[in-house]
C-alpha cells in the first residue's frame, strides 16, 4: 500500500533523476479526484499519444476532449526528452483493466495476460503519455526513451519499487496497443539499470 507522493516530491523526484521538467498551468491541482479516489498507487503506466507536435500534445493531454476530460496523464514526455507536467491526482489515463495484472504489479511478478476490465487503473497508477504517432514507424528518439526510463525510475525510487512496477497500457487493458515501437521488457531493462 503506497500513498501517492506529494506534488512537490513528485517534481523533485523527476528533477533528481536529471530530467528537464516543464510545469503547465496549475498542474498540482488539475485532476479528476471528484470522480473517485486516487491511491493507493502501485505502479507507473506508459502510453503513446497518437499525436504529432509537442504543443498540441501537451494541450490535449492537459485538457482532454469532450469524450474524455483531462488530465489524460500526469506528465507528457516529449520527443526532446522534456517532461511536461499537466496534472496531479486522479487522471484519465489507465481506464479499467485486469485485477490479475494489478496483483502481479503489486507482487512485482511476471505479468499475466490482460483479459478482464474489472479494476479502476486511474486510481492505482501514475501515468506518462509519450509523444508518438503509435504506428510502429514514428521513431522514438534516444533522448525520449532515456527520459521515459528516468521518469519511471524516479517514481520507483521514491516508492521502493523495482522496474516490474512499470507497465504499458497494452499490458493492462485488453485491446490497447500502446506503447508501440519498442518493448516494455526493453524499457524495464533500462529502468532496472538506472535503479542499480
Amino acid at each position: 500500500m503506497a500513498a501517492p507522493m506529494s506534488a512537490d516530491r513528485f517534481i523533485n523526484a523527476l528533477r533528481g533523476e536529471g530530467l528537464t521538467v516543464v510545469e503547465v498551468g496549475a498542474w498540482r491541482t488539475h485532476n479528476r479526484n471528484h470522480k473517485g479516489p486516487w491511491g493507493p498507487v502501485h505502479g507507473v503506466m506508459i502510453h503513446h499519444t497518437v499525436t504529432r507536435g509537442t504543443p498540441f500534445t501537451v494541450e490535449l493531454c492537459r485538457n482532454g476532449h469532450s469524450d474524455l476530460p483531462g488530465p489524460l496523464c500526469h506528465g507528457v514526455i516529449a520527443k526532446d526528452g522534456r517532461v511536461h507536467l499537466v496534472g496531479y491526482g486522479r487522471a484519465n489515463h489507465a481506464g479499467r483493466g485486469d485485477s490479475d495484472v494489478l496483483a502481479a504489479v503489486i507482487a512485482e511478478k511476471r505479468l499475466p495476460p490482460d483479459n478482464e476490465t474489472d479494476t479502476d487503473g486511474n486510481r492505482h497508477f501514475y501515468g506518462f503519455e509519450c509523444e508518438n504517432l503509435g504506428d510502429g514507424k514514428d521513431p522514438w528518439p534516444a533522448v525520449q526513451l532515456d527520459a521515459m526510463a528516468r521518469a519511471a525510475a524516479a517514481l520507483c525510487r521514491v516508492h521502493g519499487w523495482t522496474a516490474r512496477s512499470v507497465i504499458g497500457h497494452l499490458e493492462w487493458q485488453p485491446g490497447k496497443i500502446d506503447p508501440r515501437g519498442f518493448t516494455m521488457a526493453s524499457l524495464r531493462d533500462r529502468i532496472a539499470d538506472r535503479l542499480k
